[in-house]
């Protein structure tokens, strides 16, 4: 584990060993809502890629954060972390010679870093924890295969190895992962050649429209329709660059929540409305179900109080579930979350997972192939297990401050694949929330 990282875990940054114990909470205050993990990733890679040194201002200092400072080492950039990351890039090619990754947790990175990976006419072997073990990639291996590359692969998992270098011509991809496609975008203006996509299914759109902001900074050419077909000329550059990592919506959708359903209020800063990602519609569906949001020149102002249900396509922001999950128990009536298939395809299957822990939780769920139906219901404490998956430890955590009794939740210490300082930041805000550690 990075030294940086275990200090913020289990040092004075204020988080958690394994264990994390809720009790009922009345929260208020502000919150500055740290950098994103999805903009980190992809400035991490274009990093790598350029020629020349780049300057990451507040990135996300995470777990999977540094999976992805471990790839970009790996590939052969020297890299510099802190409050700042300072990336000196490769200039467009892998340098060491069978190189072996290991992604941690992080599925972005495995998905982007394959693609780039697929660059090189060496191989390069790729592995993870036991989720990312779990993850597809066969659509990805396929769309990379049709280009030049060849894969050996655990049934269209990892394990595997993966070697280029692929050349333009024409593919198609299922996305039903937008990783896959961010995956293609990213590596092919860097392959020789002019590449075709042609995209299947796409979900998770804003995904890829943050991955175009990037191409668009970068002045990468390329041609769409949509966003289910794109023309790519080959032999184009990453250049270094110097820019301020946004804020996370999908990190801000936990203080949201918790403000609504334990009847608080909460100012929340640092973030940009005007960014791609599509988790910022999280304050839209709170607003539609009655929750008071207020746009102000500190932040934006969520006001808890009754909630009515309502039905929620959520394709476009599949790592709210969770969280809105939770949120769903406290509204009148029923509230479907909806058209979210790919929530299965992440840490863990999220939907499955929320039925099971809100459940023990005294929750009335129903779960379908694609989402689930929840009514109004009483939680109580009880033990709940995290399944290691980041989104859904915080979202039990938001549970447990607006039941009754105490929430017990384990693999706690997931929660720092994204937001390590989670436990500090909601004890800040009047949160009770006690860690294994704290009590020893």
């Amino acid at each position: 584990m990075h030294d940086y990282l275990q200090f913020i875990i289990f040092g004075h940054g204020g988080y958690m060993t394994s264990i994390l114990k809720v009790t009922a909470s009345k929260l208020s205050g502000s919150i500055l809502i740290p950098a994103s993990k999805s903009h980190t990733i992809r400035a991490i890679a274009v990093a790598t890629m350029a020629n020349g040194t780049s300057i990451l201002r507040n990135p996300l200092v995470s777990a999977d954060a540094l999976s992805c400072v471990d790839a970009a080492r790996a590939f052969g950039a020297e890299v510099k972390t802190g409050d700042d990351y300072i990336i000196k890039g490769i200039g467009g090619m892998p340098l060491a010679q069978n190189i072996a990754i290991n992604v941690g947790n992080s599925g972005t990175t495995l998905r982007i870093f394959t693609g780039l990976a697929a660059l090189s006419s060496s191989k390069i072997a790729f592995d993870g924890d036991s989720s990312i073990r779990t993850r597809p990639m066969i659509h990805l291996f396929n769309a990379l295969h049709k280009l030049g590359a060849k894969v050996e692969s655990n049934e269209g998992k990892c394990p595997f190895t993966i070697q280029g270098s692929i050349r333009g011509n024409i593919t198609s991809v299922n996305a039903v992962s937008s990783q896959f496609l961010t995956a293609l975008l990213m590596a092919c203006p860097l392959a020789e050649g002019d590449t075709i996509i042609e995209v299947e299914l796409l979900n998770e759109q804003p995904y890829v429209e943050i991955t175009l902001d990037w191409l668009k900074k970068q002045k990468i050419r390329y041609e769409q329709r949509d966003l289910m077909w794109f023309k790519i000329p080959g032999g184009q550059q990453y250049t270094p660059f110097d820019m301020q990592i946004p804020a996370d919506f999908s990190t801000a959708t936990f203080a949201a929540v918790a403000a609504s359903v334990t009847q608080s209020e909460v100012l929340i800063k640092g973030l940009d409305f005007t960014d791609s990602q599509g988790d910022k519609d999280i304050f839209i569906y709170l607003e539609k179900m009655g929750i008071k949001i207020k746009h102000t020149s500190e932040g934006v102002l969520v006001k808890g109080g009754p909630m009515k249900g309502i039905d929620i396509d959520m394709n476009a922001t599949p790592d709210a579930l969770p969280a809105m999950a939770v949120a769903a128990c406290f509204a009148e009536g029923k509230t479907g979350l909806l058209n979210v298939p790919q929530a299965r395809l992440k840490e863990c299957d999220r939907i499955h997972a929320a039925n099971i822990e809100l459940s023990k939780m005294g929750a009335k769920i129903e779960e379908f192939p694609d989402g689930l139906i929840i009514h109004k219901s009483k939680l109580k404490g009880a033990q709940v297990h995290g399944w290691d998956d980041h989104r859904m430890v915080m979202s039990l955590a938001i549970a447990g401050m607006a039941a009754e009794g105490e929430t017990e939740i384990d693999t706690a210490s997931a929660a720092a694949v994204t937001y390590p300082g989670f436990v500090k930041d909601f004890v800040m805000l009047g949160g009770r929330m006690v860690t294994d550690s704290d009590e020893k």
